[in-house]
């Protein structure tokens, strides 16, 4: 007989989280009886716009705010009402908190310094962390001296150079530019992979979400709407908010989808999944417009379009297909039949469709 082996417990579990906060004499929701579980070794991404309540759930995970209701637990143990310094459980900032008088070793070194780790040990640990985010030969600079891709990683190495078991980050590329930010990005799982250690990353880009991510959870007015895997979110939304949030989305009316489909309801279309006739196939379903809008991309196209029933569609195409397709002109797109995914309007308070 086979021994039977427990599954790990999960990183993190969030059961009914709720925070309000007291304005006067009146409330404030801004996490609505949220449950989430996270497993070890993920990179999940809290991703919603400002206010949606993903950095409040970060911060409770933190134990830097205290929920209302609810309850959370770390691989398994209950820490609702432990203190920060009481949970295995580092925090990276946007503004990266780093102590300007001293050296990016020190600044390394610090958390271990605090918890009385002997000098060569700290120092030896700090060596090894600095490789790792590929900082070795700076470790006698100080921060003002850095890029702001070398901070982050300074950082990063302090949250990492103490072992914890997870690693909260507080949207850390808010402040790079474009470029730099997508060399994070790929750094950033890089490390994550190599160090095994689970990642939960706040941020409001969809992009980096998308791209950077084991799972999401995306977050709306203090609830979930939706998690799954970045193709699961992008591909298959399961909200009208989720379609019109990650990426672009062509929302069909439930009339035009009986129409078209044959079913009823909201139905999402991403702009790429349409595409011009000539390159349909015999079972797409066509649609007729006039071309409002176009707008050059590079290798493509993306057409705004108009039907008769005053329906507006994006289309993104290939440049190379538009000969002949010009603004004011008609043209008739094709609807793959497994290119719309029904989506609900809202999600209740109850986490039901409605």
């Amino acid at each position: 007989m086979q021994d039977l082996v427990s599954a790990p417990s999960p990183a993190v579990q969030l059961v009914g989280l709720r925070k309000q906060f007291e304005s006067g004499d009146h409330s404030v929701t801004a996490v609505d009886g949220v449950d989430l579980t996270i497993d070890q070794g993920e990179f999940f991404s809290l991703l919603g716009p400002s206010g949606s309540g993903k950095t409040t759930v970060l911060r409770m995970i933190a134990g830097f705010e205290r929920p209302s209701a609810g309850a959370i637990l770390l691989h398994g143990s209950d820490v609702t009402h432990l203190p920060p310094y009481e949970r295995d459980v580092n925090t990276v900032f946007q503004d990266y908190a780093l102590f300007p008088h001293l050296s990016v070793r020190e600044n390394v070194e610090y958390g271990l310094k605090v918890k009385k780790v002997a000098k060569a040990e700290r120092r030896r640990r700090a060596n090894e962390m600095l490789e790792a985010v590929r900082l070795g030969e700076f470790g006698n600079r100080r921060p003002t001296q850095l890029s702001g891709g070398q901070r982050q990683r300074v950082a990063l190495a302090r949250a990492l150079v103490n072992q914890p078991s997870l690693l909260l980050l507080d949207e850390p590329l808010g402040a790079l530019d474009l470029k730099l930010r997508e060399e994070m990005q790929v750094e950033l799982k890089g490390i994550q992979r190599e160090v095994g250690i689970t990642f939960v990353f706040v941020t409001h880009d969809q992009g980096e979400a998308l791209s950077m991510s084991s799972r999401i959870a995306v977050f709306n007015h203090g609830r979930i709407e939706q998690v799954g895997t970045p193709r699961d979110i992008y591909e298959r939304p399961s909200t009208e908010f989720v379609a019109g949030f990650v990426g672009t989305a062509n929302l069909l009316s439930s009339a035009l989808s009986e129409r078209l489909l044959g079913r009823p309801g909201l139905h999402s279309v991403r702009p790429e999944r349409l595409r011009l006739a000539a390159d349909a196939d015999s079972s797409d379903l066509p649609l007729d417009g006039t071309v409002t809008d176009i707008q050059y991309l590079g290798a493509d196209c993306r057409l705004r379009v108009q039907l008769s029933d005053g329906t507006q569609l994006l289309a993104l195409v290939p440049s190379g297909r538009l000969e002949g397709v010009t603004i004011g002109g008609s043209v008739r797109l094709a609807l793959p039949r497994d290119a719309a995914y029904s989506v609900a309007t809202s999600i209740t308070s109850e986490g039901e469709d409605q």
